[in-house]
């Protein structure tokens, strides 16, 4: 696949994995508990600047922390394929059927239990201090939840048919990008964020009927290989940015 493309789509799945029915409605209590503001104080504080200072800082380094987390995954799992190159292929072709599978779970097509099981790690109180978010961001990326695991688990299944750790690091960290940028634009706009979010949560049942089309379109193109042909055609076209 070409790396252009490769990054897009993990960019692509980071925001998919934002908007996941089980992430978006718990962000305003994500942002609340890592600062150490309340609600109150978020959406109606006086001191805006001195809220706004707090909310940046601690945001970047929750972003932080589970960026480090899934960036480590991405790396580990390109390391891993890398030995096992002489079965590239076969990896290639079991992982887009895998992908295929999360795609039909998500749409609720197809009961996985062990994808309905969540590993958590929880704090009875956050660790104080920007580090405590990004100790908490490390958490978050850990015990991320059943609906976020297949699209993540995509983008590593991926990464670990590139047999290039460069490459892994390059697809999670877009992937991070992906998820930590409209977290800390949703943070910075609260208000904004929660008026929006009464409009787009009547549209939970489309968010997963997307994102598992786009889970079970990625799998068929990586199981077939047809990334590769895709690619070439579009640099025929001439498309410039997709020149790596």
């Amino acid at each position: 696949m070409d790396a252009n493309i490769s990054v897009f789509i993990a960019f692509g799945a980071g925001f998919l994995s934002f908007i996941a029915p089980c992430v978006l409605p718990l962000l305003p209590s994500y942002i609340s508990y890592i600062t150490g503001l309340s609600f109150q104080e978020l959406t109606e504080g006086i001191d805006r600047r001195r809220i706004r200072i707090i909310t940046i800082k601690h945001s970047l380094f929750f972003i932080a922390g589970f960026s480090t987390v899934f960036i480590l995954m991405g790396a580990s799992s390109s390391f891993a394929g890398k030995i096992l190159l002489d079965y590239q292929n076969v990896i290639r072709k079991a992982g887009g059927i895998l992908i295929i599978l999360f795609g039909l779970y998500i749409m609720g097509l197809l009961r996985l239990n062990f994808l309905g099981r969540e590993a958590k790690i929880s704090f009875a109180r956050k660790p104080s201090g920007v580090w405590g978010s990004f100790l908490v961001g490390n958490a978050f990326a850990v015990g991320w939840t059943a609906c976020v695991g297949p699209i993540l688990g995509t983008i590593l299944l991926y990464a670990g048919t590139t047999g290039s750790v460069g490459q892994g690091v390059k697809l999670l960290a877009a992937y991070s990008f992906g998820l930590g940028l409209p977290f800390f634009i949703a943070s910075l706009s609260i208000n904004s964020f929660l008026a929006r979010f009464k409009k787009i949560r009547k549209y939970t049942r489309l968010i997963q009927i997307i994102s598992g089309i786009f889970l079970v379109a990625v799998g068929v193109l990586i199981f077939t290989n047809y990334f590769s042909i895709l690619s070439s055609y579009l640099q025929s076209r001439g498309i410039g940015w997709m020149r790596g």
